[in-house]
């Protein structure tokens, strides 16, 4: 696919950056979806190796260890598989999308598996390290995260104008 063929065709100029509180309602819309993939996972995984691979013990349920970290591993393979699906076929997840908001190259293209990798890995101690690769929003001059900066991308606003499934 060509540069041209990736950029956005109803793009008429550079949008402004999103800001954080837009970001955090699309994470919050979003992060309702990958609950619900990882409910999925779970059930369909205790099909498979049955519930006597569960106790309880002293108040406590006690798992294997072995299916804790196939579990695990589906959660991130899934949830990383979400987002840069979502990122790299349009720029919008779900919650993107109701909140307007796009992810894209610097110069305004989609992104490639490669930035979708980094901005998903970079994105988690981000947010869990207080917010700090968030709140970099306020000190960039660009208002990039610095998930952001480290994938090459940008989450633009995008216009009330915009049809998304057009």
């Amino acid at each position: 696919m060509t540069e041209s063929e990736q950029k956005d065709p109803q793009a008429s100029g550079p949008f402004p950056r999103a800001g954080l509180m837009r970001r955090m309602a699309a994470l919050l819309y979003d992060g309702f979806l990958v609950a619900a993939i990882w409910m999925v996972l779970g059930f369909v995984l205790q099909l498979f190796v049955g519930p006597e691979t569960n106790q309880l013990v002293d108040g406590v349920v006690q798992t294997d260890p072995v299916l804790d970290a196939i579990l695990f591993a589906l959660m991130i393979l899934s949830s990383s598989g979400f987002y840069i699906w979502f990122w790299s076929r349009s720029g919008q997840t779900l919650g993107m999308i109701a909140w307007r908001i796009k992810v894209e190259t610097l110069d305004g293209g989609r992104i490639n598996l490669k930035q979708g990798l980094i901005r998903f890995f970079a994105a988690w101690p981000a947010f869990f390290l207080f917010g700090l690769g968030y709140l970099s929003l306020y000190l960039d001059a660009n208002g990039d995260a610095i998930h952001d900066k480290m994938s090459q991308t940008k989450v633009v606003l995008l216009p009330k104008s915009h049809r998304p499934f057009d």
